[in-house]
């Protein structure tokens, strides 16, 4: 009998190590997906937040190459 109780307690303390690991291994794999999103996130709030100055900074070109042409076919008909 004592025996049995032995390799029941071998395998219980076997179990519970191995579940112990393969929780652990998971939940590295889990944080170090999670990091590499929050970075792609990051990198895409950053991107987000440049696309309003660019916009201002191309209608102020737009506007300056208009003034230009319109220099221009003034100068051109003179």
């Amino acid at each position: 009998m004592e025996s049995t109780v032995v390799v029941a307690l071998i395998s219980l303390v076997g179990t519970l190590i191995g579940s112990m690991s393969g929780i652990l291994v998971s939940s590295k794999l889990t944080n170090y997906r999670i990091e590499q999103l929050e970075k792609k996130v990051d990198k895409h709030n950053n991107f987000a937040e440049k696309i309003p100055v660019l916009s201002t900074k191309i209608d102020i070109l737009e506007e300056r190459v208009e003034g230009l042409e319109h220099e221009r076919t003034h100068c051109q008909t003179d």
